[in-house]
């Protein structure tokens, strides 16, 4: 034994290695070695130089496991964890991607994630291990990068509730995102409402785009302006303290429209803790129209983009692009607002200065 190598083992190279030698990601290093995706030969040329002079070579064992099929489709959402558990749209979502991956031996890796440099990392670590044959996109974002990653990295995806926009992905979704929104605008409009405010999702999402211009230009037509627009993060803490802000302005809103049923329940909550009767003072509209709002008091106005449908068409799509023979997936309409008991006619300006005013917020003004 070499006395210089006495007591130490041999440190086997890393495809993580060859990738920071090449000057590429690791799924470029897993497409060079396998002849897969879309890379230049001079790129391939480069890893396969890299991991010569490193002696790297991939596992027989990984190697069979990337030529194989995993049968298993990841979603990775950017959420906390707490966001996720509370947010019913989600396990409506999982629902119908699982009514049709699940029946076809396929399943369901959920990951998540902080921001999309992690995202993208991911998937790429994924691609390079062979441990999905697919992907569910969510979230669509302005220069979205993650579709043509997946198609750089060899593998079938689908985007979801994107907007009418060139993606080199297939896109699925209810047609026009602000359809809904703008019901939810003319049935207000038509209840006497002229103090209108809107909480949107985060101002990077392409849904929270079109849904806010939406909203703004159904008040323009009516030669209204919102209220006010408070940006959120979809979580309940969110959800209490826009509502809390909204109730207390000087001429506060007689209408709430919120981004997502949890929190449009957790509005409805905080006004009635205020000391506001839903829809006497203070109507409340959600969006996705999920099973909590048919047994909330009252029951939840609502916009339906039929969730579970979207999934079901989204595995559909997806289980095409592996090469299983499905029925074509099926998405007719718009979103569409569902009318319940949350919203009702404007109330009347109070004469009583105590009369319909929430606990600590200040009078409307007569």
């Amino acid at each position: 034994m070499n006395k210089h190598s006495e007591g130490r083992t041999a440190v086997r190279p890393t495809i993580k290695a060859v990738a920071a030698a090449a000057g590429v990601s690791t799924a470029a290093v897993s497409q060079a070695v396998n002849g897969t995706g879309r890379i230049s030969e001079a790129t391939r040329r480069r890893v396969l130089d890299a991991a010569a002079e490193l002696g790297w070579s991939p596992s027989a064992s990984a190697t069979a496991l990337r030529r194989a099929r995993t049968r298993t489709i990841a979603l990775v959402v950017r959420r906390p964890t707490d966001v996720l558990g509370s947010d019913p749209h989600f396990s409506e979502l999982i629902t119908g991607l699982e009514g049709e991956l699940a029946p076809r031996g396929y399943g369901l890796l959920l990951h998540l994630v902080a921001g999309m440099g992690q995202e993208g990392a991911l998937y790429e670590r994924l691609a390079a291990e062979g441990r999905i044959d697919g992907a569910v996109l969510t979230d669509a974002r302005a220069e979205d990068p993650r579709p043509e990653l997946l198609r750089g990295l060899g593998l079938p995806a689908v985007l979801l509730g994107a907007p009418d926009t060139t993606s080199p992905v297939p896109r699925v979704g209810l047609g026009r995102q602000d359809a809904g929104v703008r019901e939810a605008v003319a049935h207000l409009l038509e209840l006497g409402h002229r103090r209108i405010a809107y909480v949107a999702g985060p101002a990077e999402l392409l849904h929270t785009r079109m849904r806010l211009s939406a909203f703004e230009d159904a008040l323009a037509g009516a030669g209204l302006v919102p209220v006010a627009v408070r940006h959120s993060d979809f979580t309940e803490r969110a959800a209490v303290e826009v509502t809390e802000e909204l109730l207390a302005l000087p001429d506060r809103p007689t209408a709430l429209v919120f981004p997502n049923d949890s929190m449009a329940v957790c509005g409805i909550g905080t006004a009635q803790r205020a000391g506001l009767r839903v829809p006497d003072d203070l109507s409340v509209v959600g969006y996705d129209n999920l099973p909590l709002g048919r047994w909330l008091h009252p029951r939840l106005t609502t916009v339906d983009q039929q969730v579970q449908q979207v999934g079901a068409a989204a595995a559909r799509v997806l289980l095409a692009g592996c090469g299983e023979d499905v029925p074509s997936p099926v998405l007719d309409g718009v979103p569409r607002l569902v009318v319940r008991e949350s919203t009702g006619p404007e109330p009347s300006r109070p004469t009583d200065p105590e009369h319909s005013r929430p606990t600590g917020a200040p009078t409307s003004p007569p």
